[in-house]
């Protein structure tokens, strides 16, 4: 059987606004098996980001509990201090956003090796050899030392990609990851995504509003006005060139 590594439990989320209470999330449960690359699905404003949010600890829960197993630990995520979370964040959990949030100034290297230099779990030799294996990994090791602004869109993408792996968590979660990119980039990207999940072990949870997607992920739910519609195991894996 399949290990649970991502649990939530009737997790709630509610924002104060002027207008009054805004519910977010309507007890949500969910469970993520390790391994798995799971597609959260909806239109814009359901709470796909929120949810991302309650697994990574970023954002308070109003009611629930959010459990990650990973490796020897078994974590409630919102039990920690702020402190306590960023730590376990840093080790356990890679973020990949839709704006990719790459540093300017920093090269693509050593926007990789920012994570490591913030764990303290690299010398800044080893932690160079890391980046250019990550930037390998994700086919764009020729542009190490170049700035983000001199390459395109796409392989910013992967420099994030590379980012979030640094510190070799197994839980990635990425948040619009290809929303911004056209069809041919989106499909490479969708194609690291799964060698990370097939070739490298790690659990991946994406959010997108394109339903046509549901396809590519091993398993996709609905999200809806802050509730789980409906989760279909789709049991294929992503249309496209394989990689070796």
């Amino acid at each position: 059987m399949s290990t649970p590594i991502i649990e939530l439990r009737n997790v709630n989320k509610t924002y104060s606004t002027a207008a009054g209470d805004f519910p977010a999330l309507k007890n949500i449960n969910l469970t993520v098996n390790a391994g798995e690359f799971l597609g959260v699905m909806g239109k814009s404003g359901a709470g796909k980001s929120t949810l991302l949010n309650m697994i990574n600890g970023v954002d308070g829960l109003s009611g629930g509990e959010v459990i990650v197993n990973s490796g020897s630990q078994r974590v409630s995520v919102h039990d920690l201090s702020e402190d306590e979370k960023a730590s376990w964040r840093g080790r356990t959990m890679g973020v990949v956003y839709q704006s990719f949030q790459l540093l300017p100034m920093l090269t693509l290297v050593e926007n990789i090796t920012l994570p490591m230099d913030l764990s303290g779990d690299f010398k800044p030799r080893q932690a160079r050899e890391r980046a250019l294996e990550l930037l390998r990994l994700v086919e764009i090791e020729e542009h190490a030392d170049k700035l983000p602004a001199f390459i395109s869109g796409g392989q910013q993408q992967r420099v994030a990609i590379a980012r979030a792996l640094a510190n070799d968590p197994d839980i990635l979660v990425a948040d619009e990851p290809t929303g911004s990119l056209d069809s041919v980039t989106a499909d490479h990207i969708f194609e690291v995504f799964e060698h990370l999940v097939s070739g490298r072990g790690k659990t991946i949870v994406m959010v997108t509003h394109d339903m046509s997607l549901a396809g590519r992920f091993s398993r996709a739910l609905t999200l809806a006005d802050g509730e789980l519609q409906g989760e279909a195991n789709m049991d294929v894996r992503p249309k496209g060139r394989r990689r070796k």
